[in-house]
């Protein structure tokens, strides 16, 4: 995830509701004036059993910190006790097929099944809206391990092979527990924090999915910069 300091907090709270709330308000407003009769559709329920809550009640949302296909992550603090989390939030409005719903409900599925561990990031909660779904996690501050390979421009063979470890941890832990996380690249890990022996942690379970032993699985569902070349062939 890139790292993007656009406002102050005021702002960006206004900026989390028009991404999800008035982005289609004047398109909606017209429609209404032409079809008067015309009932809004009810609003999408993703996580089940879930109480839809307020965000803004529990947390004070900030800057950006990150966005994919479907989310925007954000700073956010926990307004009883200040800690710093992370919040990812997925638009309901994206969630366009019955597939991209039960996404959403694995990825939660999966976070909340795998067991505590220090090198995969924490859930801290996950609650919805009518606008959107939000992941509530711990909050990663030494950026993607991405971006530190490029700033170091190498790593010495014991620093590689701590970093190896760790991603090897993460597959087997995975694994373990009937979890293939599908996605495993360098933007997927995040340090906690900037110091050189920061803790090393997975990310984003979009595309992971809960598996049997001895299932064959054959589907392509990563970048193309990171497939292997048996696919080309």
């Amino acid at each position: 995830m890139g790292n993007c300091c656009r406002s102050p907090a005021a702002v960006a709270r206004e900026d989390v509701k028009s991404s999800f709330s008035n982005h289609d308000h004047g398109k909606r407003i017209n429609n209404e004036n032409h079809n008067t009769n015309k009932k809004t559709p009810p609003p999408v329920t993703v996580l089940g059993g879930a109480a839809k809550d307020n965000m803004e009640e529990r947390y004070l949302v900030d800057r950006e910190l990150g966005r994919g296909e479907f989310g925007v992550t954000y700073l956010c603090i926990d307004r009883d006790t200040r800690e710093l989390l992370a919040c990812k939030s997925i638009s309901k409005r994206k969630l366009r097929t019955a597939v991209d719903i039960d996404d959403v409900r694995r990825e939660v599925a999966i976070m909340r099944h795998l067991p505590k561990s220090s090198s995969i990031v924490t859930l801290r909660e996950a609650c919805e809206d009518d606008n959107a779904v939000h992941l509530v996690m711990e909050l990663c501050e030494g950026g993607e391990l991405f971006d530190r390979i490029v700033a170091r421009g190498h790593y010495t063979e014991r620093a590689a092979a701590a970093v190896a470890k760790t991603i090897v941890e993460v597959v087997q832990l995975c694994h373990k527990h009937g979890v293939i996380h599908r996605d495993l690249k360098p933007e997927n890990f995040l340090f906690a924090n900037k110091k050189e022996n920061s803790p090393l942690k997975a990310i984003d379970f979009g595309l992971s999915i809960f598996f049997k032993p001895g299932t064959e699985l054959n589907l392509r569902c990563r970048g193309i910069d990171y497939l292997n070349v048996k696919w080309f062939e």
